[in-house]
């Protein structure tokens, strides 16, 4: 028997409130058995506002941990040696930010700094494409990807610079050979560019450095194969294409979070077995094994899981892992005729999408028409669901069950203290009182320059770090000098070709149109920084085939903006959907406005991950509909869309 394989990282994807809480859940984990730290920040963080920004208005510390400035980035990884540590930290648009902090902080800590080793994700295609975590436009955001990745070959040498990001793509409806199509094309076109930034002695190993982070969804037997194929595919590519010799550069190197658009709100309790199955995909197979997994917790689809949740998680890893006899043996699907035949067609899928995207020049310009396919291929996805052509346990088929006792008490999930915000603006005021002034503007002076003439931004901006400058002024000087940007949001202004079991609701819509004197309007909005957008996609995209006339600006708006645009195109309706639980106090000034500019009468529904007390409170607000992902029935909601106009189309 061959000698036992060592475990891959055992990570939670953890952070919330304050940098003080994360780094105490960061501690607690560790002292459990988890190997490897995965930072999760908030959207403020993500998208590069400090938290008194008018746009980080109720997301402050709601879906990670709030970073404005080396104080946080010190608090966070408070008692944790970072030259010990494996630190991954999810994060895009700021992650040459990001890392200019830890890396100021590990300085502090009097780390040698060619040891650090870890990830930052670093992948702003798929942000324009699923995430919506963006800030500059696509091409001087890639250059920022490959400015990181330059920077780490020098100075980082263990660091991986760039994770690809095909999580993000499934969720986003993704099939298996476009997720592998779309994430190979992010990583032709990081290597291509980043090919003039390094001494071609040193290119081997930064192909090498390339790492993934995927997602394994509920058909285990096709996800374990994509692995299989995605192995294959890179080896093919770095080999073909960069003319690389040694294998261990060409190794496909991953990492993994499963499948949380999967996880259901009903029956809640079913969620640990999608997530063990799932975990299967990325383990099973040696030859395509996981270097590093994070498990999502069973109540995901509820709300914020609390540090029980997240240790259950854990410890299903180190069940397989140490107790099974997994790691005994070589690979178990090697000469499988099953297995190979699976592999081949989906490499075989991938590489036609490959050279579709080659030939439109790349994944950079091919932006709009991934964005569109994935819009598509979640609509079928949904099609599917609500046909029961595809069986969800306790939603679509089997719903009739037992209470869970899970959610008993708390409701099985853990809430943001309100209070978190406010406290996290005080400390960032108390900072920039406190830092010489002087020399963050000197620092932000020489961010700037760097930037405009287009050398590396990252010995600046870890100069800046040192400087005390903020997430919110970093962000800022980018986006003074590139811009910001407006992603595509899939949703084209004609119907669909899709009738099927539309006839009635297009009916309904034409009948009330009639009676309106004019086809009905429905506003469709995001307010706040959530970038989740597959919910609001889907909604305009089935509310768009049914007749309706669509605004669908997409993500990132405040209430203001939205009330003004129902104003102005006269909305029958608005939708909002917020899924990063800032739902009370957005939903709450956009009902404010709504009734100062007069349009108090429009009916407003609501959609997200909203726990059933605060859907009461925003009922009581005004809100006329709640949805959650428990009502995956798009048509009903249409209906109802129809049944809320009525009133008003009778009074015309």
């Amino acid at each position: 028997m061959a000698e036992k394989d060592k475990p891959w990282l055992f990570r939670t994807y953890a952070g919330h409130s304050t940098a003080e809480k994360s780094n105490a859940l960061y501690r607690g984990n560790l002292a459990k058995g988890q190997t490897g730290l995965s930072v999760a920040f908030d959207l403020p963080t993500q998208t590069g506002y400090d938290s008194d920004h008018v746009l980080a208005r109720g997301e402050v510390g709601k879906v990670g941990v709030p970073i404005c400035h080396l104080g946080d980035m010190r608090l966070l990884f408070d008692q944790i040696p970072l030259e010990q540590m494996n630190t991954s930290m999810t994060i895009n648009a700021t992650a040459p930010w990001l890392l200019s902090l830890y890396i100021a902080v590990a300085e502090e800590q009097g780390a040698d700094v060619t040891k650090l080793q870890g990830t930052v994700q670093n992948d702003i295609i798929k942000e324009y494409l699923s995430r919506g975590t963006y800030i500059c436009p696509p091409k001087p955001s890639l250059r920022m990807i490959t400015d990181v990745a330059a920077y780490t070959a020098k100075h980082l040498p263990k660091w991986n610079p760039m994770n690809v990001c095909s999580y993000h793509l499934q969720e986003a409806g993704a099939t298996p050979q476009q997720e592998l199509a779309y994430a190979l094309a992010t990583g032709i076109a990081v290597l291509d560019d980043l090919k003039g930034k390094v001494p071609a002695g040193d290119f081997p190993a930064m192909v090498g450095r390339i790492s993934f982070f995927v997602n394994a969804g509920i058909r285990f037997v096709t996800e374990m194969c994509k692995m299989r194929a995605f192995t294959e595919l890179w080896d093919e590519i770095t080999a073909t294409r960069y003319g690389i010799e040694e294998p261990k550069y060409r190794r496909f190197r991953y990492g993994v979070q499963v499948n949380s658009l999967g996880l259901t709100e009903q029956q809640p309790e079913n969620n640990v077995y999608r997530i063990l199955l799932e975990m299967l995909a990325v383990t099973l197979s040696k030859n395509a094994r996981a270097r590093a997994v994070q498990l999502p917790a069973w109540n995901e689809a509820l709300g914020l899981p609390r540090p029980w949740d997240q240790q259950w998680s854990l410890r299903m890893q180190q069940i397989v892992a140490y107790e099974t006899d997994l790691l005994e043996y070589g690979d178990l699907f090697d000469g499988n005729p099953v297995i190979a035949a699976r592999v081949e067609e989906l490499k075989a899928g991938a590489r036609d999408e490959l050279k579709l995207l080659d030939e439109m020049g790349g994944a950079i310009a091919a932006i709009d028409y991934m964005k569109s396919r994935l819009v598509e291929s979640n609509a079928e996805r949904f099609n599917r669901i609500e046909s029961n052509e595809t069986v969800v346990v306790g939603v679509n088929r089997w719903e009739q069950g037992e209470p869970s006792p899970l959610t008993a008490g708390d409701g099985g999930i853990m809430t943001v203290d309100p209070e978190v915000e406010q406290d996290q603006i005080a400390r960032l005021n108390e900072w920039r009182e406190t830092r010489d002034e002087g020399a963050a503007r000197a620092a932000l002076a020489a961010l700037r320059e760097v930037a405009r003439n287009g050398g590396n931004i990252m010995p600046p901006s870890v100069e800046a770090a040192r400087a005390g400058v903020t997430t919110g002024e970093w962000a800022g000087v980018m986006r003074e000098i590139h811009g910001e940007y407006r992603g595509p949001t899939g949703v084209s202004a004609s119907p669909s070709n899709r009738t099927e079991g539309l006839e009635e609701i297009r009916e309904a819509v034409d009948a009330v149109s009639t009676r309106l004197g004019r086809r009905l309007k429905f506003v469709v909005g995001k307010p706040g920084l959530d970038g989740h957008s597959n919910g609001a996609e889907q909604i305009a995209f089935r509310a768009r085939d049914c007749g309706m006339d669509i605004t669908y600006e997409g993500i990132r708006l405040t209430p203001e903006q939205i009330v003004t645009r129902a104003l102005e195109e006269e909305a029958h309706v608005v939708g909002l959907s917020i899924l990063s639980g800032s739902h009370l106090p957005l939903i709450e000034e956009l009902m404010e406005r709504m009734r100062e500019a007069g349009l108090g009468h429009i009916p407003v529904i609501a959609g997200g991950i909203i726990p059933e007390e605060d859907a009461k409170r925003l009922l009581a607000m005004g809100v006329a509909r709640v949805y959650t992902p428990k009502d995956f029935q798009l048509n009903r909601i249409m209906m109802d869309i129809v049944a809320l106009v009525e009133p008003g189309a009778a009074a015309a």
